[in-house]
């Protein structure tokens, strides 16, 4: 049944609108074992991960790294040592002039963003594994066992609350709804003064898919969310009622692990548009209003999209970037040579740059006119899997090792 979605200012309605030999004997094996249900992540990385050598995968040069070194380095600002994670990805959020950031040991902590001087710390006692999350004066954690931690801006506890399976990503919060998303796809709106769930939603899921940290996009009441089989739903926020639904990518091939093509990253959004990319699939621009689509075109990535004014910027795979005019979709220029073959979510920074990181620990500004490298700094060397987040001085990224760096933009 299709509901409707109201959206403030302005406010619009939204309606109905092979692989080789070795591959498949893993593949079977790991679905008599799992059954049907989302894989889990045996090594910490996608699902994906697991098929090391592929054909199209291109070895990192002695060049290609020379070249790197000549980069003018990155100012770095503090850094601050939280746990190793071990599977989970947390990003840190700057809200109200503090930082905040957690770890999968349990802790969350509240920091000077100038200086890196950790002003609290709380130790929930659970196993993280989606964070953080902020908003309404809240910090929202998620746990492998699927509980929800809800902190005030003090690390006074508010409330706790139970969803059925882990939860991989931070909870967001819009409008006194708390919006949590599951490992295996599910949404939940819990009423964000006490915790009591108000709706759920659940789609229709593949029998394969990547193992994804991602989670939800909150805008002008309006959930949107990318789920495997490249679907991207539209739902209502107060009511969980799907507004519209649009395919980004269909799955195409003949076994299931050819046929994957999830959107395993965050949707962006605009005042008319939002966009979404498959893995293994395409990119593609719809109305907010319907979800009628604007364009389309291949590409895939697992770590996604952001957008200026003017263009859109996606972590392509085997550590390329690439930026397409946002109206049309048309090739404006695309990057390679970072040094590595897996990058982060992309950050839209100020002046005319990206910041992006990589597996290697490294992160690097590059020029959003025409794809140049400005500079490249180091971190602990573990991978950077999250997006930077903005401090009004520069920029912070989390490492799996746990490392917590602040780097100047200026």
């Amino acid at each position: 049944m299709i509901g409707s979605i109201s959206l403030s200012a302005p406010d619009f309605t939204f309606h109905n609108g092979y692989c080789r030999a070795l591959r498949v004997c893993i593949l079977a094996l790991l679905i008599l074992l799992g059954g049907c249900a989302n894989l889990s992540d045996i090594t910490g990385a996608h699902f994906t991960d697991l098929f090391s050598g592929d054909e199209d995968e291109v070895e990192i040069d002695e060049a290609e790294l020379a070249e790197l070194q000549t980069l003018a380095p990155i100012k770095l600002l503090w850094q601050v040592k939280l746990s190793e994670s071990k599977t989970a990805v947390f990003l840190p959020v700057y809200d109200n002039g503090a930082l905040y950031a957690a770890d999968e040991d349990g802790r969350l902590i509240k920091l000077d963003p100038a200086t890196g001087r950790e002003i609290w710390r709380v130790d929930t006692k659970s196993q993280l594994s989606g964070g953080v999350g902020t908003g309404g004066g809240m910090i929202l954690l998620g746990t492998y066992k699927g509980e929800v931690l809800a902190f005030d801006e003090a690390g006074n506890a508010l409330w706790q609350s139970q969803v059925p399976s882990e939860i991989l990503s931070p909870p967001q919060t819009d409008n006194g709804i708390v919006v949590v998303r599951t490992g295996d796809s599910r949404l939940y709106g819990l009423n964000a003064a006490d915790g009591k769930q108000i709706w759920s939603y659940q789609g229709v899921t593949p029998p394969l898919t990547v193992r994804s940290f991602v989670g939800v996009s909150i805008t002008r009441g309006a959930i949107f969310a990318g789920f495997p089989g490249g679907k991207l739903i539209a739902l209502d926020l107060f009511t969980g009622n799907v507004g519209w639904e649009a395919t980004v990518s269909q799955p195409h091939g003949v076994t299931e692990l050819e046929r994957m093509t999830d959107i395993s990253s965050l949707p962006i959004v605009d005042e008319n548009q939002v966009c979404a990319v498959a893995y293994r699939g395409r990119a593609a621009c719809f109305e907010i209003s319907n979800g009628n689509q604007i364009w389309a075109r291949d590409a895939s990535s697992s770590a996604g999209m952001v957008m200026d004014n003017s263009h859109v910027y996606i972590s392509e795979e085997h550590g390329t970037v690439a930026a397409y005019d946002k109206s049309s979709g048309a090739a404006v220029w695309k990057r390679g040579k970072l040094g590595s073959r897996k990058l982060s979510a992309l950050m839209v920074a100020r002046g005319t740059r990206l910041i992006v990181g990589d597996d290697q620990g490294y992160v690097t500004l590059i020029s959003r006119q025409d794809g140049s490298l400005l500079s490249r700094a180091p971190t602990d060397g573990s991978a950077i899997s999250s997006r930077a987040e903005y401090l009004p001085d520069g920029f912070v990224v989390q490492t799996h090792k746990g490392g917590l760096f602040a780097f100047s933009l200026q």
